[in-house]
């Protein structure tokens, strides 16, 4: 009986998790659906949450993507410097994004720029999109995949704020971009939101910042309460689901922070839809898997 060699494993498990990733959502953004789905009132806004609802039972049901834009895919990679395959782990993204691209279907997301023509197959300049954090000494590695839509990535900015401006400015720039550009993101939304010491360091927190799971604050306190005063600001403006009005803008606001230069002060808004499409998975040096954002899902 033929069989895979681990290289061929790896790529073949991780396709099926793009794949299930683009017709299931995490555990956390259901959680927060369904109780989000309670505050309505307004008609309107109960009947869209019903059509989001029974859009994610026939795309687990017949298999097929939640959202026909199944985005750019982006993998963020936290690794053990002892994994065995991480000298080929950009090659099995690469091949495991192939593979989904077809099965799933996914749609044909990457453009090459300034020729503008799609490569037909999701992969591109510097396509998928890895970012990679060496984080300790072990054999395992932890895999989040994200499919960035293009409503998620409309309202996303970044900007390095005069040194008067302060915390306060950076809260009138999250509002601005929400109030101007969020509902291009398919509310209720999931807000991240970075504090750095430039554009690009901003923007960078701010994705991680809006991937981070849902119900846990930021340890610090200010931090936390400014993620509270955000959140209740931006409810307050009432977008609603689909931004056709109702109780609530925003599943979650989340911020990151790093150490900045005295004098700015960088701020990045990264925006995720309601079908927040992501997913952990975690390998050990067997390739063994563990899959910690969908509890109960199977391969």
């Amino acid at each position: 009986m033929f069989k895979l060699d681990k290289k061929e494993m790896m790529i073949q498990t991780l396709g099926k998790f793009v794949d299930m990733t683009s017709k299931e959502l995490p555990d956390d953004v259901m959680e927060k659906l369904i109780e989000l789905r309670r505050y309505e009132e307004k008609p309107l806004a109960k009947a869209i949450y019903d059509v989001m609802f029974d859009n994610m039972e026939k795309a687990k049901k017949l298999s097929r993507p939640t959202c026909q834009d199944t985005g750019v895919i982006q993998y963020f990679v936290r690794t053990g410097a002892k994994f065995p395959y991480l000298g080929q782990l950009r090659e099995i993204l690469k091949q495991a994004t192939i593979n989904a691209t077809k099965s799933a279907p996914l749609r044909l997301n990457a453009v090459e720029p300034f020729d503008e023509v799609n490569t037909g197959t999701n992969l591109g300049t510097d396509i998928p999109y890895i970012v990679w954090d060496v984080v300790d000494d072990s054999s395992n590695v932890e895999i989040e995949i994200y499919q960035a839509g293009g409503g998620c990535s409309l309202p996303g900015r970044s900007i390095v704020l005069p040194p008067l401006a302060g915390y306060e400015g950076a809260i009138e720039f999250v509002f601005d971009t929400i109030v101007n550009w969020g509902i291009n993101a398919c509310p209720p939304l999931i807000v991240g939101i970075g504090i750095g010491t430039c554009a690009n360091s901003s923007a960078s927190l701010s994705k991680k910042a809006m991937l981070r799971p849902m119900g846990n604050s930021h340890p610090h306190p200010k931090a936390a309460a400014m993620e509270k005063k955000i959140e209740d600001g931006l409810n307050a403006i009432g977008l609603g689901p689909q931004g056709v009005s109702g109780a609530k803008s925003v599943m979650a606001v989340h911020i990151e922070g790093m150490a900045h230069h005295p004098s700015v002060l960088g701020v990045g808004v990264t925006v995720g839809c309601w079908a927040n499409r992501h997913g952990i998975i975690q390998f050990d040096e067997h390739l063994n898997y563990k899959i910690t954002s969908h509890k109960g899902a199977k391969l």
